[in-house]
This record gives structure tokens, C-alpha cells and sequence, in this order.
């Protein structure tokens, strides 16, 4: 069952992702060769919680940390350890906070240090999938109409959709109703309308779409060893229109641009 939010819980919401949103801002300065994943999920955690809230992830599910870490060929549900980061990584942060009982929800894939080009352009295009497919935010259409998007843009660049993992309702808790696949044909799905948060989260990998889970019961990561990159906003739908609430003031060019394309 879907659960629409009124205007004072998307109130809510809006500022639980604007904590989410500034970690990992904030995040990404401590991104460098030598910092330890350990040392990323401690910061999060601690900033997080001076801002109010609690972190959403630790002990979700049996989750033991407060920041998902996923590096290279990791694509979701990496766990933070003593790994230090290397030159030419690329790293997934998936981040969530609770605020006053409702769910702030993101992740963004950085580079560390000095990036091959496929690596840089993986990067890039996850982002510019979440883009595409939040253009089909709006009410009237389905929710298939963003997967679809989301697929036919990742396709088009060359790499693959992961498809054991999808985005999802969001708001009382941190997995609602609808789930959000980042493939499919459009026209299908729940009509979108106001009052829907959803997290729309494109996961992409360089090889081909197929996944392994690690002995951890959590890290999934590309069979075929291939990089992976993952991009999340929660966002809002409501009369005035998809309100991306995870958007920090810091914004990239490129969310700058696709923001006065909603405005």
C-alpha cells in the first residue's frame, strides 16, 4: 500500500534529507588516498547526530554501521572497515537519517584521487540517469515511466542497469510501497500523485547487470568484477511539482540546471 504524506510530513521529510544531504557533502572533502572507510562512518554517524537525528541504517536489518560504503566493483551495502582508500578508487556513500520519526534517505559515488576515464564516466552518468529519470516525476504518470528512463540513458552510454536492487516509497519508514525498478517499459505501475516521496536510485555497473553478495550477507558486488556506481535523492510530489528534498544548497552544475527545469 502506498502512504501519501501530507504537506507537514513532507515538512518533515524536507528536513531530515537536508541533513542527509549535507553529510555527504561534507563527506566528500574527507575523500582522499588513506582515509579508512571506519573513519567516513564515524563522521557520518557523529555529524548526524549533532544535527538531531539518528542514523537510519545502523542495526537495520542487522545492518552494523551508519554509512554504506562501496568501493569499485562494490555496489550497494558495502560495510565500513579499516580499508584505506586508494588512488583511482571510486566510492558509493548511501546515507539515511531519521527525524522526528520520518526517513532522510541518499548516496552519491565520488572519485578518490586520480580517476581512469571510464571511471569518471560511470560517475557522470549514474547522476545524469537519476536526472532523467526524476523528469518523469510528475503526477498522471507511472512509475515505469522513471525506470524506463532511467534504463534507455544508462544503456545509451554503454554500461548495464543492476537489477536485483531497486528504488523505493519512503517516509514512516525507510522501504515503502511502490518499489522503483530502474528498467522496464514505461506506461506501467502506480499513477504518480501528489503526495509521494519516493528514493530513486539508479545503480550501474561498467560490465553486465549480474550480482554477487559477499560472505558478509551484505556487500553486493559485480560478478564479473566490473565497476559500479550509485546515485540517490528522495524526492516529493506534490500540486507545485517534484521537489527533489535530499538537494543540498551546494549543488552541482548539473543539479542546478536540472532544478530550473522543475522550477
Amino acid at each position: 500500500m502506498i502512504i501519501y504524506k501530507s504537506e507537514e510530513e513532507i515538512r518533515v521529510m524536507r528536513a531530515a534529507n537536508k541533513i542527509v544531504a549535507e553529510v555527504l557533502t561534507e563527506l566528500k572533502s574527507l575523500i582522499m588516498p588513506g582515509v579508512t572507510t571506519n573513519q567516513l562512518d564515524s563522521f557520518a554517524e557523529r555529524m548526524a547526530k549533532e544535527k538531531g537525528a539518528k542514523p537510519a541504517f545502523k542495526g537495520y536489518r542487522g545492518y552494523p554501521a551508519s554509512l554504506c560504503t562501496s568501493i569499485n566493483e562494490e555496489i550497494v551495502h558495502g560495510i565500513p572497515s579499516d580499508r584505506h582508500l586508494q588512488d583511482g578508487d571510486i566510492i558509493s556513500l548511501d546515507f539515511g537519517v531519521i527525524l522526528d520519526g520520518y526517513y532522510g534517505d541518499a548516496a552519491v559515488t565520488y572519485p578518490v584521487g586520480n580517476i581512469e576515464p571510464q571511471a569518471e564516466k560511470i560517475i557522470k552518468v549514474v547522476e545524469e540517469s537519476l536526472y532523467k529519470g526524476l523528469e518523469q516525476v510528475k503526477e498522471g504518470n507511472r512509475i515505469s515511466d522513471i525506470s524506463a528512463a532511467v534504463q534507455e540513458y544508462v544503456e545509451a552510454n554503454g554500461f548495464s542497469v543492476i537489477r536485483n536492487f531497486v528504488g523505493h516509497g519512503i517516509g514512516f519508514s525507510l522501504h515503502e510501497e511502490p518499489q522503483i525498478p530502474n528498467f522496464g517499459t514505461p506506461g506501467h505501475g502506480p499513477k504518480i500523485k501528489s503526495g509521494m516521496a519516493l528514493a530513486i536510485e539508479p545503480m550501474i555497473a561498467a560490465g553486465d547487470w549480474n550480482v554477487d553478495i559477499l560472505a558478509d550477507d551484505w556487500t553486493a558486488v559485480t560478478r564479473d568484477g566490473s565497476l559500479s556506481a550509485h546515485y540517490e535523492h528522495t524526492v516529493a510530489v506534490t500540486k507545485r511539482g517534484m521537489e527533489i528534498l535530499s538537494l543540498n544548497k551546494k549543488k552541482s552544475e548539473l543539479a542546478q540546471i536540472e532544478e530550473k527545469k522543475h522550477a
